[in-house]
């Protein structure tokens, strides 16, 4: 064996300096790099599933949130239809009522003009026939003078 590695220009004490540096040096860089890189790439890994597991909840609890958002739309719409339905009648019987006070009103003013017209007439013609009747007494008097 010594006459190959002769042949080949190797020489036994390099050889093994080598092989204890190569050791050492892997030795070295497995503790000082290789571990710690492949701590920092399994934490890596970690916080990525993390992160898609973070995404899909938050995604669910949108699709909750949406669900549930237009849940509440859909109620608020129910009870504004019904309110302004209820307003609706409201307003009618409020008119029907407003209506028919109006109604009663005028019927009492125009049956109160119609008094008024009506004692306004029999005073007028209560003193026309007085006036008639003092005239008639007038002219009476007038005769009766002229006869006598």
């Amino acid at each position: 064996m010594d006459q190959l590695f002769e042949a080949f220009g190797i020489q036994l004490p390099l050889l093994l300096a080598q092989l204890v540096n190569f050791g050492v040096l892997f030795v070295a860089l497995t503790y000082l790099l290789y571990k710690p890189v492949m701590k920092a790439l399994d934490e890596r890994r970690a916080k990525v599933a993390q992160g898609v597991l973070d995404a899909e909840e938050a995604a669910q609890k949108l699709a909750s949130a949406d669900e549930e958002a237009s849940t509440t739309v859909q109620t608020a719409e129910r009870e504004a239809e019904g309110i302004v339905a209820s307003a609706r009648e409201e307003a009618g019987s409020e008119k029907t009522r407003i209506v028919k006070e109006a109604e009663a009103r005028a019927a009492s003013v125009a049956a109160d003009a119609e008094a008024r017209a009506k004692e306004t007439a029999d005073k007028s013609l209560r003193e026309s026939e007085k006036e008639i009747a003092r005239l008639a007494m007038l002219a009476a008097e007038k005769a009766m003078r002229k006869e006598s």
